[in-house]
């Protein structure tokens, strides 16, 4: 069968291997914004932060369901963007595609400007630019020599996150066994309920939470990308998907449970990596540079992800265009890759070293990653609604990977996005980033509402 990308009829290259896809899954729910961010979320929400983590878990499974219903049914596309176009209309396909792209693409910018600052940690007197332009240089060569070499090096980006996560939970469990004594206190998992509230710091503080933690599982759709790669996508995408909700609940649930039975919660300060404390606790003097390579290679493999599916939606994007600025990027090389794709994602994702010798930009790029950050959940809500006209088209397949219970979880889920995106008004960090997705939504959107109704064939 010959496999397309968005309307293309060229062969695009599947090389992933059925083990590269379940320890990438494993990964890509696992991002910097647990081990560095973790301290501030439990400072936010006690242990209550364990119930944030499980709802939003239960709604970007929905998701990643939706996403795996679609992709199952139509194994032959290489990004479920398209899925947006062809059930919700072009307009909102328009919207999608690029706002999509360029959601990622600043993502990458981000991911790449924090491996300068990780890799400073060993070489402060190296510029930032210069180590982001030999890294971006480095992935981009990966991404450009094979997908199976893509695969590999995420292969091993998330071996270091999950030997990291597990050597914690398992230190935790030996000392809270033994009765091990801190500074801070006896190691207990009576420490986790031990004077337990909903909303220890109060409710405003709980829903904040929410915010965080909904920007910890963000990116987590590449999965179902990567799934896509594979040269079997209907066999291994309900798997990779299917144990998402475990990884969730053994790799996050347990490793702040683990955090809050070795500290304490009430005195983890929000402002420090949680498990920089814990190692330290434990006598790792050099827990610091421990976590800091654990955080580098997470970035380092987000960054990875991010030129892996933003060039293959700059590729199914090419092809739904009729752009003639475009068109050079529906070639495929003779590995059968989407080179000029990959090469004008990297390129732009190293504008990020340009921004980083002009400081006076550095807030406004700030303020557009953030910005950009909430575009994620409109995105998940438009994937929601393909779903649902999906569901209505002569294209079910009745006896596919079907989401469990979409008459309930699917609204419900759309719903619980929204409210997401509302409390973002409510918080003075947030607000100004969601007004600017506010603008983004208004003003592309116009754009958006000038193309056809319908693609052109």
């Amino acid at each position: 069968m010959s496999e397309t990308v968005g309307d293309s009829k060229q062969p695009a290259k599947r090389g992933l291997k059925n083990r590269h896809v379940q320890l990438i899954a494993i990964g890509g729910t696992i991002g910097t914004g647990l081990f560095m961010g973790a301290g501030r979320s439990i400072n936010y929400a006690g242990p209550a932060i364990l119930l944030v983590y499980l709802i939003i878990g239960l709604f970007m499974f929905v998701v990643m369901r939706a996403i795996g219903e679609l992709l199952y049914a139509d194994p032959k596309q290489h990004t479920f963007i398209t899925f947006i176009t062809k059930y919700v209309g072009n307009r909102a396909g328009f919207f999608a595609r690029w706002s999509y792209w360029l959601t990622i693409v600043f993502m990458g910018m981000a991911e790449l400007t924090a491996v300068a600052k990780y890799i400073q940690f060993w070489l402060p007197h190296v510029p930032s630019w210069a180590i982001q332009v030999v890294m971006l240089v480095a992935l981009t060569v990966i991404n450009l020599i094979a997908v199976a070499l893509y695969g590999e090096t995420e292969f091993w980006f998330a071996m270091i996150k999950i030997v990291a996560i597990l050597a914690l939970i398992v230190t935790g469990i030996i000392m809270a066994l033994t009765g091990f004594k801190t500074p801070v206190g006896d190691v207990a998992f009576s420490n986790v309920w031990q004077h337990f509230s909903l909303f220890p710091n109060g409710f405003g503080h709980f829903i904040d939470a929410f915010q965080m933690v909904m920007f910890a599982f963000v990116g987590m759709e590449f999965i179902g990308m990567t799934a896509a790669e594979t040269e079997n996508p209907r066999q291994v995408l309900p798997k990779a998907i299917n144990q998402i909700p475990w990884r969730i609940l053994f790799f996050y649930l347990g490793a702040l449970f683990i955090i809050m039975t070795i500290y304490p919660w009430q005195k983890i300060p929000a402002d420090q990596s949680p498990f920089v404390m814990v190692f330290e606790l434990v006598g790792i003097k050099w827990a610091a540079a421990l976590i800091n390579f654990v955080v580098l290679t997470s970035a380092a493999s987000a960054l990875n992800s991010v030129i892996f599916s933003a060039s293959r939606n700059f590729y199914a994007l090419a092809f739904q265009s009729k752009a003639s600025f475009l068109q050079p990027f529906k070639k495929l090389s003779h590995a059968q890759l989407p080179v000029p794709a990959v090469l004008i994602t990297a390129l732009m994702i190293g504008f990020s070293a340009v921004i980083s010798v002009i400081p006076s930009i550095t807030n406004a790029f700030s303020f557009v990653t953030s910005a950009s950050t909430d575009l994620f959940l409109m995105i998940y809500i438009l994937i929601l609604v393909a779903y649902w006209r999906y569901r209505q088209s002569k294209d079910y397949l009745a006896d596919g990977f079907l989401v469990i219970a979409p008459r309930l979880l699917v609204p419900m889920a759309i719903l619980f996005f929204i409210f997401v995106f509302v409390t973002l008004f409510f918080n003075s960090e947030s607000r100004i980033p969601a007004i600017g997705a506010t603008l983004w939504l208004v003003l592309f959107g116009c754009v958006a509402y000038r193309q056809p109704k319908t693609l052109a064939q």
